[in-house]
């Protein structure tokens, strides 16, 4: 009888975590690597946030906190959803996490029972599948069909939803495409919610601040004010504020789910960081003019590495509208062989063949439920953007 449980023999440890602490290993060995895999801003924490943990350490802000936040934090993130969403909340709809991803699993772990079925969208972000089988959940895809959208229709979702179904999770902008719904296509869906009031929607908002051009954010409760009751939103500091290692997450949705969730949350991690949380409240109580320039330099990037990719035979990609990845299509160099003999047979000996042979960490599609695909990120240099390219391009004009 093995020892470990069977719901952790069912999930794996994250594969982007994986494959950037390997090219990390290899930059430390003296190795010329360009790490595209990790989701990070490359900008360094604001300022006024830096300061703002600061002074709560010389404060003596040292001490436990109340498990789901600070009340000034939540008081802020409130006057966040109502500024940004047209959203109210009271201070017993919010939770205040170490991280989104414990907002997603603490509501998970909360709710999800064994032959409850969890609906997500692909490509989706990683961690989604794992932590509903770890809640006992069945996790139920829906391929997007149109790969120049990597969008679902209001049909797939009907045709997806039945009476086993506890939640509908929606990311947007979208982790690893940077597809953003627009407020007619959540409109579209919540036509069909309406249909089955047993299913919650759970939207992941960490990109909100990052959509580009024309487009504009939208989250689900907000277009359709009659789920709100049915609507848990997840939303941090991590992406918007380049706070990823502080580690703070926030949560909006219904009074019974949130007191479940905090329940979970004073059993596992009880409080986040106290003075991650001053932090967050310096984040959340001040001007975001320095986002301005951090989209103007996502938007150069973004041109200039899509440009790019589309121009080295056997990968394409379109221009996402949000978050900083890019989604990239390397069917053209399947079935191909590299200089090391090895033949490349899916997206994973792609992305093999990109570190090892080309010196470039990328992230496999099929980990985010499509192939063949790529993930890479330009939240970087664009000195490392163009470097990458450059290695891609070399290594690939050595495979036949």
């Amino acid at each position: 009888m093995s020892f470990l449980s069977d719901r952790v023999q069912a999930v794996k440890p994250s594969p982007t975590l994986a494959i950037d602490q390997k090219a990390k290993e290899l930059i430390a060995a003296g190795v010329d690597v360009v790490n595209l895999a990790t989701g990070e801003p490359d900008f360094p924490t604001p300022q006024h946030v830096c300061e703002g943990a600061i002074k709560a350490i010389h404060e003596g802000k040292h001490k436990y906190t109340a498990v789901d936040g600070i009340p000034e934090l939540k008081k802020a993130i409130i006057a966040k959803f109502k500024a940004d969403n047209g959203l109210d909340y009271q201070a017993d709809q919010i939770i205040v996490s170490p991280g989104g991803k414990m907002v997603v699993f603490s509501a998970l772990m909360a709710s999800v029972n064994p032959g409850d079925e969890v609906v997500i969208p692909a490509p989706y972000w990683v961690s989604y599948p794992d932590m509903v089988k770890l809640a006992g959940g069945t996790p139920v895809f829906i391929p997007c069909h149109d790969t120049k959208t990597f969008k679902i229709s209001s049909d797939q979702l009907r045709e997806s939803l039945n009476a086993r179904t506890k939640w509908l999770i929606l990311n947007s902008p979208n982790n690893p495409c940077g597809v953003v719904y627009t407020r007619e296509e959540l409109m579209s869906f919540g036509e069909v919610l309406r249909d089955f009031p047993h299913v919650h929607i759970l939207t992941d908002d960490i990109y909100e601040y990052l959509v580009y051009g024309d487009t504009q954010f939208h989250t689900i409760a907000e277009v359709c004010p009659d789920l709100y009751e049915r609507t848990l939103i997840v939303n941090g500091a991590s992406k918007a504020y380049a706070m990823t290692g502080w580690r703070l997450g926030y949560g909006a949705g219904p009074v019974p789910l949130l007191k479940a969730m905090k329940t979970i949350q004073s059993q596992s991690t009880s409080n986040p960081c106290s003075i991650t949380q001053y932090a967050a409240l310096a984040a959340m109580t001040s001007p975001r003019t320095f986002m301005d320039d951090w989209r103007r330099q996502y938007v150069e990037r973004r041109t200039a590495f899509v440009a790019r990719v589309n121009q080295i035979p056997g990968l394409s990609c379109e221009m996402p509208d949000g978050a900083f990845y890019i989604f990239i299509r390397c069917e053209g160099l399947l079935g191909k062989t590299t200089a090391s003999g090895k033949t490349l047979v899916d997206d994973m000996d792609v992305a093999s063949f990109m570190l090892d042979e080309c010196g470039v960490a990328v992230t496999p599609g099929s980990v985010f439920g499509m192939s063949p695909y790529v993930r890479v990120t330009y939240a970087t240099s664009m000195e490392n953007i163009l470097k990458a390219c450059d290695k891609l391009e070399a290594g690939i004009q050595t495979i036949k």
